[in-house]
């Protein structure tokens, strides 16, 4: 790995792009009814929650994702990361997080309409993490 290749600008853009694909993924009109309702919660509970810790941690644990992505894309002799790879290994990520979702996910009792949901996240938001990152070189 070579650090001086990562731009750190488009790292940072990175996981702010999970913020917004997970604004829309978890919206009411999208997927937001039906993961409340696997997730067994409610509006009250939404509204209870803690925002500053929950928007907090996934801040960081998205800038994490983004970071340690962008080491696993940088330029290596002979490997130039464009869009397409950077997309690829983004969407390889996401199988790599969605097995893991799926397996806490089934000890859990989770529906496979969760599993479904909480996967497709992952794989949309790394996809396009890694996007960014193969993109803005």
């Amino acid at each position: 790995m070579n650090p001086s290749s990562i731009n750190w600008l488009a790292v940072i853009a990175a996981g702010i792009s999970a913020f917004a694909v997970g604004g829309i993924w978890y919206s009411r009109g999208i997927f937001g009814n039906a993961w409340m309702t696997d997730s067994k919660l409610t509006e009250d509970d939404i509204k209870q929650g803690n925002k500053g810790k929950i928007f907090g941690f996934t801040a960081i644990f998205s800038l994490l994702m983004a970071v340690n992505l962008a080491m696993f894309l940088a330029d290596s002799p002979g490997h130039i990361t464009d869009v397409s790879w950077g997309a690829t290994a983004g969407f390889l990520a996401g199988i790599w997080t969605f097995c893991a979702i799926a397996i806490h996910s089934l000890f859990e009792l989770k529906s496979w309409r969760h599993i479904f949901i909480n996967g497709g996240y992952s794989i949309v938001s790394l996809t396009l993490m890694g996007a960014i990152i193969g993109l803005w070189r």
